[in-house]
């Protein structure tokens, strides 16, 4: 199947070209940038509209094979010169990168916002700020670099402002979770990976079966998975195991442990996100939005057993994300009981799930926390993913 483009990618694209015709005068009908995947995205400009200060273009969204609202839809880029950012020395370079505004050593700065048809955080918890415009951070680190490569290319040391807007956005926005998320007025400007992968159930379930079937011919009989990106990088940063050896299981996870059972595997290691993997914990096997989605339900049940406050319990119940739900947990000196719980679970549903045949293990984290909790023979795993690797 034909993997496509995110809309990050599309930004980033549509910000260089404007970019390189607002510094250099001259037309650009095509780009090409490099995703954080190491594929090469070449870009068609379409609708370029040039001013004495700002230049404005777009880029078609090709979401290849995958069912995507936001295929089809155009994200545009407008740059134009920046006289006056409004960088604050005295806020940390995190903080001004979250407001959209980076600065390169030489005082150069590049600003990041969206406009028409890009969706306004409201609530806490998400991937940008309250009041940001929810372009996330890898497409922020993305467009950054792709406008400081051609600033570079040309010797321009000035300021510039980037304007991300989507036409259809607001539209779109309907047929999203966005409005329940506390995204309002547009989509969100996405992507880890910079591609879109092509999202067939029974593609990606043929495909999590190929990888589990080469790593048996390996002679392994244990597997270490994670539903997607975020799992693997946490494996990769935290304990310097590459999960890209092993398998990504997506949202199939009692369909991983079914084909486990059934390729004779013995061990197996979940690595996940809260906000995935606290569904497991209530018995629920495919993690997918549209299949059940009581993240807050199942946060707030754990809370109770451990008696936590009903005040607190209520807050838990009224979060959006789990995200957001953590440090309210962590203000009641519950965090690490209630995840434990939640870790002990999870183990429980996935070896019921295997009629026995498994013993399961399981990590869980959440972004800006870290580690919440690991399995009682979690531990075993490092030893164990560390010889494969030959430390």
């Amino acid at each position: 199947m034909r993997y496509g483009f995110t809309t990050g990618s599309c930004a980033a694209a549509a910000a260089k070209a404007a970019a390189y015709m607002l510094l250099t005068g001259q037309r650009k009908t095509e780009i090409a940038i490099e995703t954080p995947k190491g594929i090469q995205y070449h870009a068609k400009i379409m609708d370029i509209q040039c001013g004495e200060n700002e230049v404005s273009c777009g880029v078609e969204k090709d979401g290849g094979d995958d069912p995507d609202v936001t295929t089809g839809t155009w994200i545009y880029a407008k740059v134009s010169h920046l006289e006056n950012v409004s960088y604050e020395e005295n806020r940390s370079c995190e903080e001004n990168i979250s407001h959209g505004i980076y600065r390169e050593n030489r005082g150069q700065e590049i600003v990041i916002d969206g406009g028409a048809g890009v969706g306004r955080v409201t609530r806490p918890g998400l991937d940008q700020p309250v009041g940001s415009a929810a372009i996330n951070h890898v497409p922020r680190e993305m467009i950054k670099k792709e406008v400081l490569e051609v600033c570079r290319c040309v010797d321009y040391q000035g300021s510039l402002q980037v304007e991300i807007s989507v036409p259809q956005g607001e539209e779109l926005c309907r047929r999203t979770f966005n409005p329940r998320l506390g995204i309002v007025g547009g989509i969100s400007i996405l992507g880890t990976s910079g591609i879109v992968e092509p999202m067939s159930s029974q593609a990606l379930l043929d495909t999590i079966k190929i990888e589990l079937r080469q790593r048996r011919e390996l002679g392994f009989d244990y597997v270490a998975v994670s539903p997607g990106n975020y799992g693997l990088d946490f494996m990769r940063e935290t304990y310097g195991y590459d999960l890209d050896r092993s398998v990504k299981c997506s949202n199939f996870i009692g369909e991983t442990i079914d084909m486990a059972v059934e390729l004779g595997f013995c061990k197996m290691l979940l690595t996940g996100h809260i906000g995935k993997l606290i569904k497991v914990a209530g018995g629920i096997m495919n993690t997918h939005s549209k299949e059940a989605d009581c993240r807050m339900e199942l946060l707030a049940a754990f809370s109770i057993k451990e008696q936590m406050d009903s005040s607190k319990v209520r807050e838990i119940l009224d979060c959006v994300t789990t995200q957001e739900a953590i440090p309210i947990i962590e203000e009641s000196g519950k965090l690490h009981q209630i995840m434990d719980r939640i870790a002990e679970r999870i183990c429980y549903y996935m070896e019921m799930r295997s009629g026995g045949k498994l013993k399961t293990d399981c990590i869980l984290y959440a972004n800006g926390f870290g580690e919440l909790a690991k399995s009682k023979g979690a531990k075993e795993w490092f030893t164990l993913l560390g010889q494969e690797q030959g430390r």
